[in-house]
């Protein structure tokens, strides 16, 4: 599994405030990058996987709605997130 409790509980801590904070803004915009990257690197072993392909797509989906939730609501924080995590735009 490459998603365990511990990953999951880093990248929280270091983007949510603390370890039991899944809810924030910031943490889940955090844990959708990660699961991203993984994705795009299984895609790119298996390019017929089409049902990956299409959660890819919903993830960033996802991904953006809360970007631009984030946009909205705290502009400085998310310029920080996007220079940290190396997302575009």
């Amino acid at each position: 599994m490459y998603l365990t409790k511990e990953v999951k509980g880093e990248i929280f801590a270091k983007h949510g405030g603390s370890t039991t904070n899944t809810g924030s803004t910031e943490g889940q915009i955090a844990l959708f990058t990660f699961r991203i990257n993984h994705l795009t690197e299984h895609l790119k072993k298996n390019r017929h996987d089409f049902n990956t392909e299409r959660s890819l797509v919903k993830l960033v989906g996802k991904r953006r709605s809360h970007l631009d939730y984030l946009k909205r609501k705290d502009i400085n924080k998310y310029r920080e997130l996007i220079k940290e995590l190396g997302i575009r735009k």
